[in-house]
């Protein structure tokens, strides 16, 4: 089945962002004479028209991060190569390799970089120059690109771990680990950094003999040279860049094998793994257990990477999911919970990993469905503690308040400059697992399974948006859920839930349930939290989201329509979309009181 385009629509508001020179038949750049020359000179004098924009940034214009990414080509691989020196707080020798395909006429080319020095480039194999501006690195090669045309970029940079915030390198206790949601991969090597741009993965990692290498993908023969090694991997299937990780440390690799002989492999501080080793075997249960639900692991290889660093957060990277060391160490948590969370990560793998977000406003369809899982298998191995209908309950009580404080579901507030994380809200986790809810009670139990199946193989490997999934519902519902899903996705407040007239947000009067008598809530206010290690937040019911803004609410994003009674059909290629966001942050916990160390993302 065709997979959706790679490429977000441009947004026609927005300028073009790369002169195209005029080209003739011969496909090179057409050379008119002296008189025209003139004329077109007093033409444009007589008119006031000014020059073309100088280069500079650009950005797809993602309403939520209107700056990253860039628009022109599509990126088809990414080869990485650090040389790491055994000290995380220095800046490595890297080199980066983009193979990518024109998607217009080009005479320069925009990348997302920072933290970083620029030492040189090449296009197609010869030199190119290149300047900074912010965060957008902008190279102009020695000669024209055309539409269709692929080139390979290599670049000869550093790759410094030594700031802190905004995401990017992760500075573990032994080494380094990566967290590039939603917007930081570019802090690590130049790449174009949105999720609608997805690209085969090479990483190769030079570091002293007595440290492990690993990355996304599967690993291929390791070199060793003077006392150091070189670590290969590759990935089999497309990938973001912000789901990208590589680790380095005093690791130990675990290798197992999953359902039907997937590879396993987990990596854990060597001197913690006879404690951890409980916990890593129940990886190949959970993932059995998942595919039940949703069908076939999406990728070549999976494992549970455990950095033994102080992070507040878990994170599904594409492969190889991102967890503290201090979530199974506590000793706080019931097992139960702490299994929720792994499953939480591992349904990513599906849910936002293999089918990525077409824009960042489309999160709440990783995170919901990330949650409705790890809500399931929760119900499943704590009982009554971990009731999902008295999660959901909780959840609604709480909704009119998140829709305030973070924006509907569909439409989060922006994050705060510095505080890019706060896209992720109590109201993409358990405010879209609701929405999930709702939807099952409305369509019933088979044709919600039907549809969750339906959804992962359609665009696995592939993007797709909020729209896609409404089309797609109603297609497997046999109605038309337009409607339903505007007021669930969008709205101010939140619906009446189908199936239990009794249930009504928090400060609800009158009648029961609906949305115009509810009072507004702030955010998790009220909700006893309790301060974790080191100032990492922890809670019995929602860890208040990290950074979350206090911003205007966005204009309601419509929800591409359905003609009444029609049959709905799945969007087609180069499809206008909704606009549509992720990073770590702040997740709902169960209504159980339980205090996790750390929040899934």
């Amino acid at each position: 089945m065709p997979l959706p385009p790679r490429r977000p629509s441009r947004d026609p508001g927005r300028p073009v962002p790369v002169r195209a020179l005029p080209r003739g038949p011969s496909g090179r750049p057409r050379r008119t004479g002296r008189r025209a020359a003139a004329l077109g000179l007093a033409v444009l004098a007589t008119l006031g028209m000014a020059e073309p924009p100088a280069r500079g940034p650009q950005g797809l214009g993602d309403r939520l991060f209107p700056m990253l990414g860039n628009t022109g080509y599509d990126a088809l691989s990414y080869d990485v190569s650090l040389n790491y020196s055994g000290h995380n707080d220095r800046p490595m020798n890297a080199r980066t390799e983009i193979t990518v395909r024109a998607t217009t006429e080009l005479d320069h080319v925009n990348l997302d970089f920072a933290r970083g020095t620029v030492r040189s480039v090449k296009i197609g194999g010869l030199p190119a120059t290149h300047e900074q501006h912010g965060e957008d690195l902008v190279l102009t090669p020695s000669f024209h690109i055309s539409r269709g045309q692929e080139v390979k970029i290599s670049i000869a940079h550093t790759s410094d771990p030594r700031a802190k915030g905004d995401g990017g390198w992760l500075r573990t206790a032994d080494g380094l680990a990566m967290a590039n949601q939603a917007d930081a991969a570019h802090r690590v090597f130049p790449c174009n950094d949105h999720p609608s741009d997805k690209a085969l993965f090479t990483f190769r990692i030079t570091a002293p003999q007595q440290l492990t290498a690993v990355a996304n993908g599967l690993p291929t023969s390791p070199g060793a040279r003077a006392g150091r090694r070189t670590w290969t991997y590759r990935t089999l299937h497309p990938m973001a860049t912000e789901l990208a990780q590589v680790s380095i440390g005093r690791s130990s690799v675990v290798l197992r094998h999953g359902p039907h002989g997937l590879p396993l492999r987990d990596v854990v501080p060597t001197a913690h793994r006879a404690a951890l080793a409980h916990w890593l075997a129940k990886t190949p249960a959970q993932m059995s257990w998942m595919e039940r639900r949703v069908g076939p692991f999406p990728f070549e290889a999976y494992g549970v990477l455990i950095a033994n660093a102080r992070t507040g957060f878990e994170l599904e990277t594409q492969t190889l999911s991102l967890f503290e060391k201090a979530m199974f160490t506590t000793g706080r948590l019931p097992a139960w919970y702490v299994e929720s969370v792994m499953v939480h990560e591992l349904a990513h793998q599906w849910f936002g990993d293999s089918v990525s977000p077409r824009r960042w406003s489309d999160v709440w369809l990783n995170e919901a469905h990330a949650t409705w899982y790890e809500a399931l298998y929760a119900e499943e191995r704590g009982g009554r503690p971990a009731s999902l209908e008295a999660r959901m309950r909780h959840a609604y009580q709480e909704s009119d308040g998140w829709r305030s404080d973070g924006g509907p579901p569909a439409a989060p507030k922006a994050p705060r400059p510095g505080q890019k994380i706060g896209i992720f809200r109590p109201v993409v986790y358990d405010g879209g697992a609701l929405v999930l809810y709702a939807l099952r009670q409305k369509i019933g139990a088979a044709a919600f399974d039907r549809l969750e199946r339906a959804w992962v193989e359609r665009h696995r490997d592939g993007v797709a948006d909020t729209s896609d999934f409404v089309q797609l519902s109603s297609e497997v519902a046999g109605q038309n859920l337009t409607g339903f899903f505007q007021d669930w996705l969008y709205g101010e407040r939140t619906p009446p839930m189908p199936g239990h007239p009794d249930w009504r947000p928090k400060g609800a009067a009158a009648k029961p349930g609906h949305p115009k008598s509810a009072g507004l809530v702030h955010g998790t206010k009220g909700v006893p939290v309790k301060p974790g290690p080191k100032g990492v937040v922890t809670s019995p019911g929602n860890p208040g989201p990290k950074g979350a803004a206090a911003h205007p609410a966005p204009k309601r994003v419509p929800v591409k329509p359905v003609a009444k009674g029609a049959p709905v059909k799945p969007a087609a290629k180069g499809a206008a979309v909704t606009p549509a966001p992720r990073a770590a942050a702040g997740k709902p916990a169960p209504a159980n009181p339980v205090a996790p160390p750390g929040k899934p993302v």
